[in-house]
């Protein structure tokens, strides 16, 4: 008996699934009016008292109307039109009309809501047209992409510029570079201006200030200073970097084509900046790290035609045994050594309370 109990209840589960998809399939969509869509269950139309063809003057004359009458800081109970209003009733329907209000001013909304009244059956579509247009970024997402990098930009040239004075700054302290940028000077009777007699004549602190000020802009136009202190230029922030991108892409593109033609195809021999270039790929260094390296060092590595790999493999395994015995001479690298085998990071504990 319970056997056939149970056997009897697989039919039923099977019939109640199948009338559950059966009204999913073949009921009447919901209505388009629906809870949490724009005016809910009412016609934003009617919650406005216009019609499907109003105008937007219209519309809004009717909300202002409607506004005063029902906003919270001048809703009367003792007023006719309100009558059997409380001021929870005249809240909310303040709430619906401003409700209604946004709905229909906007055109693409009120274009949105039209579609939903006519085409009832597209449930899906109306709440994706409906938090579309509500989680959409007030501002256009293009603005902010083109403030950001702009704000980028001139955050980028200014800290470029501050870092390249203080290099200044620090260069005109080095003697090494000071007494250059004064022998400069005086050949060129820089100097000799500040030292004026009569009328014109100065304080020292004047002359002083002068004085370091012709030497900084010596070393400014005699020293080519690298790397992130260089003189910053205009064309190498985030701005125009982005819109050069495509001149560069292209400009890369002629090169490489150039490139893969000379040296791939007609087996044209590496001339010095072409070996120069295959080298600072191998040590994979930028162009500015490169260019900062002194004039003997790219000497010799032209000597050692490393550019050709199996040449650059054993100077890379002699730069590695040169550093293992620098290292293993190094007394800072023994202490570090004496210290991982005797204490070691897995050595370091908490304190007991």
């Amino acid at each position: 008996m319970a056997e056939y109990s149970r056997l009897g209840c697989v039919p039923l589960a099977v019939g109640w699934c199948l009338g559950f998809l059966l009204v999913l399939l073949f009921s009447p969509p919901a209505a388009a009016l629906t809870e949490g869509l724009y005016c809910g269950t009412q016609v934003c139309y009617d919650v406005l008292g216009v019609t499907r063809d109003a105008a937007k003057g219209d519309i809004a004359r009717a909300y202002r109307q409607l506004a005063r009458r029902y906003h919270p800081d001048r809703f009367r109970p003792s007023d006719p039109e309100l009558a059997g209003e409380t001021a929870e009733s005249a809240h909310g329907k303040f709430l619906l009309i401003a409700t209604a209000y946004e709905t229909l001013k906007d055109e693409e909304t009120r274009k949105d809501y039209d579609y939903m009244l006519d085409h009832p059956d597209e449930y899906y579509r109306h709440y994706y047209n409906y938090y579309s247009r509500r989680l959409a970024p007030k501002v256009d997402v293009r603005i902010v992409i083109l403030v950001t990098v702009c704000a980028i930009s001139v955050f980028q040239f200014y800290s470029w510029r501050s870092s390249y004075k203080e290099a200044i700054n620090y260069l005109a302290t080095v003697p090494k570079y000071r007494i250059q940028a004064t022998e400069i000077a005086k050949q060129q009777g820089l100097l000799n201006r500040t030292k004026e007699k009569g009328k014109n004549r100065r304080s020292k602190e004047e002359i002083r200030e002068e004085e370091e000020e012709i030497i900084r802009d010596i070393i400014k136009t005699k020293i080519d200073i690298k790397g992130g202190y260089q003189k910053p230029q205009i064309q190498d922030i985030l701005l125009f970097q982005i819109v050069l991108a495509p001149f560069y892409l292209c400009k890369y593109m002629v090169w490489y084509c150039s490139w893969v033609y000379r040296f791939s195809i007609r087996k044209e021999e590496y001339g010095e900046e072409e070996k120069l270039y295959i080298i600072r790929k191998y040590l994979k260094m930028s162009q500015s790290q490169f260019d900062s390296l002194e004039d003997h060092q790219k000497e010799m590595f032209l000597d050692k035609k490393i550019w050709l790999k199996e040449n650059f493999e054993v100077y890379k395994q002699e730069q590695d045994e040169e550093m293992k015995k620098k290292m293993a001479t190094d007394p800072r690298w023994k202490r570090y050594r004496r210290w991982m085998r005797n204490e070691g990071p897995g050595r370091i504990t908490f304190i007991d309370d």
